[in-house]
């Protein structure tokens, strides 16, 4: 995979999952800058950058052995810390419209909005798997949906029942109209 990002980028996702030996061999061709083919006889360069992402504090597994400390501080360069979708619940709306023109123009399907009402219970889910269950909520949806609105019938069972499935919030975004997009 180093090979074929070329001059790219990498991204190497729940590099926390990643076992300790195939850590340490990760640490060698960052550190070398260069990768072995298998079976091959000679190293080739790598010229990519590497973005590891993680939903665990790699601090926190290095202390706890199991996460590399060597490696933890090759890759921490640049940390970004993204909050959880629960604490950025204005940006809701516009992953579902992003989800919703992706999904329809890969399903072939032509639906245009989300109720209000859908729109409220989602923006009321916590989402503890984050923009992964988001788009599925959203894919559900679009398969259930026989109309150009995503309705609250639509959505998941588990998610129908109530508008809470946490603590209200201090300060909810918007939703004085429905969501639209276009190609």
């Amino acid at each position: 995979k180093f090979e074929l990002a070329k001059h790219g980028t990498l991204v190497l996702d729940e590099i926390s999952e990643m076992s300790l030996p195939l850590q340490a061999k990760l640490l060698r061709v960052l550190q070398e800058r260069e990768v072995d083919r298998v079976g091959g006889s000679r190293s080739v360069p790598m010229h990519a950058r590497v973005v590891a992402i993680s939903n665990v504090d790699l601090k926190k597994a290095v202390s706890e052995n199991k996460f590399r400390e060597d490696l933890f501080y090759r890759l921490n360069v640049m940390r970004l810390e993204l909050p959880s979708l629960k604490n950025r619940r204005g940006d809701i709306p516009l992953l579902i419209s992003h989800i919703l023109k992706r999904l329809c123009a890969t399903r072939d399907t032509s639906v245009e909005k989300i109720s209000n009402d859908a729109m409220e219970v989602l923006l009321n889910h916590d989402y503890p798997g984050n923009v992964r269950e988001l788009e599925n909520i959203i894919e559900h949806a679009l398969i259930v949906c026989q109309d150009k609105i995503i309705e609250r019938n639509h959505l998941p069972l588990s998610l129908q029942g109530g508008l809470s499935s946490r603590r209200p919030a201090q300060k909810k975004p918007s939703i004085d109209r429905e969501i639209e997009y276009s190609e």
